[in-house]
């Protein structure tokens, strides 16, 4: 648990950093940013794996570059439930994925491995 909540204060800065980069996307407020970060993470677990799944022929015909726009399918998702949080369409959301997927993975440098990995071998 505090893995994940770590992972959605990864995501939270990375959502923050997106907002004052990229035109397009704005926060109201520090809540917003924390609720849709969490969203965002919960999105990420449950929604993305099957749009994954039924997207596959798109995703190996685009070399994975469909990927990207997943992402910020998930991102404009999350960001449908608080009106606190706006991304102003498909390009703000996919430069926002990007931003957001390029913090989290710096958190989970920062954080390390996954120990139960590391036991099971």
């Amino acid at each position: 648990m505090i893995r994940f909540l770590l992972r959605a204060c990864f995501a939270a800065l990375g959502l923050w950093i997106a907002s004052r980069i990229v035109p397009g996307i704005h926060i109201g407020s520090w809540q917003s940013l924390a609720f849709c970060a969490l969203l965002l993470g919960l999105i990420n677990a449950i929604v993305r794996p099957i749009v994954v799944f039924f997207t596959f022929p798109f995703t190996v015909i685009t070399l994975g570059l469909f990927l990207l726009v997943i992402n910020g399918a998930m991102l404009g998702l999350a960001a449908m439930f608080f009106r606190g949080i706006g991304v102003d369409g498909l390009w703000p959301a996919i430069l926002g994925a990007l931003v957001i997927s390029i913090t989290s993975w710096f958190g989970a440098v920062v954080l390390g491995g996954d120990d139960r990995r590391a036991e099971r071998k």
